[in-house]
């Protein structure tokens, strides 16, 4: 299940929050690229020896194509230093080899145990529920140039990568201002604040975070099948589920491609179909872009392919009969994109390659901005 390595760090080559970035050489003598999480262990040095798992790295699989880094140890080959102490009590990860400790935003001691104590309530906090990572940055594109100072709370479900810190995207989008804070639920970890499920996850985004709007997915690296049940995107109908249960607004993402080569991807993607159409028990607003609109939009090539899905796509929003269908016109939508302080990329494709996608993910970021008032509140 492991493949193991032993190395040594010959250059720093990246760091952001939580992670640092490596070459290393191997004792084959081949170079790799190692992801250092440093809430796990010490940062490392050059020089330093590495113990590495690559199993996904030597099998060609895995986002990013990373040794992921077990331990840092020193020149001498012995364990170099240790994190900062637990500061509380969940532990995430669990019962692995890696498992860690962290500090709930809900568990006996937090500050903010006793608001969340017997919360229930998310009420009526828009909540953007997309089923891949990548929608991120065009969501809070569109938030942000809709309704400029938006307080968006990003929430981090299981499904995909356990620690937040391998996301570069949600370091790059808190340094640019576009995230105000972030919270870990399940397994994930390295938030702002931990959360056990995504209910607890969601009173602590709205009520210890104060977020005025919450952007749920799961980490970068989805896992899937090539079948309609095996992806970890379907949870995103269980998202739904959540946020109605708690009073909030389900804003649902719908993964839309002209480009993507596998034909259950194209216009509506199966798995959006799945989620929204079977997972999804309770309503949600429906993000629908009104793909003709692009025939208006500039700087972004691929836009005839854009216009070419539109009765594709309303033929397959008509069979999610239990949710409400918005239609969302992309004036505006272009720039926003186009202006976003991150590289906007899905499988492989950028924007001007699949400009469908992200402007149905900036479409649901512009319902969910229209659902609050001026001051902060819902409407």
């Amino acid at each position: 299940m492991i493949i193991w390595a032993e190395g040594e760090v010959t250059r720093i080559r990246a760091h952001w929050a939580g992670a640092v970035e490596v070459m290393a050489r191997r004792d084959d003598d081949s170079e790799c690229r190692a992801l250092v999480y440093t809430d796990l262990m010490t940062a490392p040095e050059v020089g330093d020896r590495l113990l590495m798992n690559v199993a996904a790295l030597d099998r060609g699989l895995g986002t990013g194509g990373y040794a992921l880094v077990v331990a840092v140890l020193g020149p001498d080959g012995h364990l170099k230093g240790q994190p900062d102490r637990p500061r509380g009590h969940l532990v995430k990860s669990r019962y692995s080899p890696l498992q860690t400790m962290v500090a709930g935003a809900d568990e006996q001691g937090s500050p903010f145990h006793d608001l969340l104590a017997d919360a229930d309530s998310i009420d009526g906090l828009p909540v953007v529920v997309a089923d891949l990572h990548s929608a991120l940055p065009a969501i809070l594109a569109a938030v942000h140039h809709d309704r400029p100072g938006t307080r968006v709370v990003y929430l981090m479900s299981d499904h995909g990568a356990l620690p937040i810190a391998f996301s570069r995207t949600v370091a790059q989008l808190r340094d640019a201002g576009q995230l105000a804070a972030t919270v870990t639920v399940g397994q994930a970890f390295g938030g702002d604040l931990e959360a056990v499920t995504v209910h607890s996850g969601l009173l602590a985004a709205r009520l210890a975070l104060a977020a005025d709007l919450v952007v749920l997915t799961q980490g970068p690296g989805n896992l899937g099948t090539g079948t309609r049940w095996g992806f970890s995107g379907v949870a995103t109908g269980e998202a739904v589920n959540a946020t109605a249960t708690l009073g909030g607004r389900a804003v649902g993402s719908l993964r839309i491609s002209g480009a993507d080569q596998r034909p259950r991807h194209v216009g509506v993607s199966h798995h959006s179909l799945t989620a929204y159409g079977r997972v999804a028990l309770q309503p949600a607003d429906l993000a629908v872009p009104v793909l003709a609109d692009a025939a208006r939009l500039s700087g972004i090539d691929g836009l005839d392919r854009v216009v070419a899905l539109a009765d594709q796509v309303d033929r397959a929003v008509a069979t999610l009969s239990r949710h409400r269908l918005v239609r969302i016109e992309l004036d505006g939508l272009d720039q926003a994109l186009l202006d976003t302080p991150v590289g906007l990329s899905t499988m492989g494709r950028g924007l001007s390659q699949d400009p469908a996608y992200f402007l149905a993910a900036a479409a649901s970021g512009r319902l969910a901005a229209r659902m609050l008032t001026p001051t902060g509140g819902t409407e």
